[in-house]
């Protein structure tokens, strides 16, 4: 019997995948719920498992082609007697770092398929291994260099060099590591197609700026108060919580009193309708290894401050481990921005479309300040932020922007500390 494979829906709003690697090719054995191949959208990649035990017998698009959902992507031929998966590895072990197996049974035992081959395998014109792009990202951001790249055992099929071998290799000691000669294969400049999300990441924020009037004002805000209220109750918050108290949580609660006291923040703008929307569906801008994802945490004004803390923490986990589902990326009526935990003192965040305004968050610092008080002027150091708000201005005048903003900087250094826990 023939089972087709169809190309899933992935999230309500979905409607087309990229075909990113089959995990196998027409001939190959597989087992019901075994990896046969892993999509990408336009929010997240997802490895899909086979729906039927069989063997491959078409493959009906190739990798990197655009797929509609619902399309039939390839074919199984099964007698209804699913193959066991004695030998395979599991899922998240296949995923990325399979080991071949070594010594005299790799020659007295011929494998039983064929090994896909791997873009990390291929060579270029000049005989050059070319590696995948999160180990190519990691030797750039340590500054490993090519050879000492080429000197690093593989433990992914076919000596692949995988992130864990790139990983334990920094841990280990470069040195230790490092090719006893250098190569003497002249470096040139590498040419790499860019991978699938800075693809999407570049789209969405040329987009946005080709779409919105973008504005930008900046305030400080005396955050001296949630400082303080984090470092007393950090220890007793993280073993009744389990997780860390951070400044986000204080941030949104802000944000969203001071959209319910501007409404119009939380619009969006479709042409020249206006949509105003009901619920404040915060968007959290979070860094991962490809790049970076806006989860989001919906109806916030619901949510007391502990809510908050919970809901922040749990999306932040998900999205480092690609667990966020398509769904959670969508929906959101205003976003955060948080590079202040790079140490960025300020910055101007690119609005998050179809938003009409986006808050960036600088660092944290203490800093000497002129406070008045009674007796006169007086130099205090207390920890402030700069805080700066991108809006729209088709939507947004510049005198609600700076009136949003500031009621943001009010909440913030006007907080009841003792009644948030």
């Amino acid at each position: 019997m023939i089972v087709d494979v169809i190309m899933p829906k992935l999230g309500e709003s979905i409607t087309e995948g990229t075909i990113i690697e089959w995990r196998k090719k027409a001939g190959d054995a597989i087992a019901r719920d075994e990896i046969l191949l892993e999509i990408g959208t336009d929010k997240v990649d997802s490895e899909i498992p086979s729906p039927a035990g069989g063997v491959v017998v078409e493959l009906l698009v190739q990798e990197k082609d655009v797929v509609p959902v619902e399309t039939v992507i390839a074919r199984i031929e099964t007698d209804g007697d699913a193959p066991e998966k004695t030998e395979e590895p599991d899922t998240e072990t296949a995923k990325a770092d399979v080991p071949d197996e070594k010594g005299e049974s790799k020659v007295e035992e011929p494998p039983k398929k064929i090994p896909k081959p791997e873009i990390s395998e291929k060579k270029s014109s000049a005989g050059r291994t070319f590696y995948t792009p999160l180990v190519r990202s990691i030797a750039e951001k340590e500054g490993i260099s090519q050879e000492e790249l080429a000197g690093i055992p593989g433990s992914g099929r076919s000596g692949r060099v995988t992130k864990k071998d790139v990983l334990a290799y920094l841990k280990s000691g470069r040195e230790a590591s490092a090719p006893a000669e250098p190569s003497r294969i002249p470096m040139t400049d590498e040419v790499v197609e860019m991978e699938r999300m800075r693809q999407i990441i570049a789209q969405h924020m040329r987009k946005s700026l080709d779409t919105a009037a973008h504005v930008h004002v900046v305030s400080e805000a005396d955050v001296t108060d949630m400082v303080e209220f984090c470092q007393k109750r950090r220890d007793q918050f993280l073993r009744q919580e389990g997780f860390k108290l951070t400044y986000t949580p204080f941030f949104i609660m802000a944000v969203v009193k001071a959209i319910q006291d501007n409404p119009i923040v939380n619009a969006s703008l479709d042409g020249t309708t206006i949509q105003h929307h009901r619920n404040v569906n915060m968007g959290i801008a979070v860094a991962v290894e490809k790049g970076l994802i806006v989860p989001v945490i919906p109806k916030c004004e619901e949510l007391n401050f502990l809510g908050l803390c919970r809901r922040v923490n749990d999306i932040s986990i998900r999205a480092r481990r690609e667990e966020i589902s398509p769904d959670e990326l969508q929906g959101s009526t205003f976003s955060i921005s948080n590079f202040g935990i790079f140490g960025n003192i300020y910055g101007t965040p690119i609005i998050n479309q179809p938003n009409s305004a986006i808050l960036g968050i600088g660092a944290v610092k203490k800093r000497p300040i002129v406070h008045e008080t009674p007796r006169g002027d007086a130099i205090v150091i207390r920890s402030m932020t700069y805080l700066s708000l991108g809006f729209d201005h088709r939507l947004i005048d510049g005198a609600g922007g700076g009136n949003f903003l500031g009621r943001v900087v009010h909440y913030l250094e006007n907080m009841d500390t003792i009644s948030l826990l």
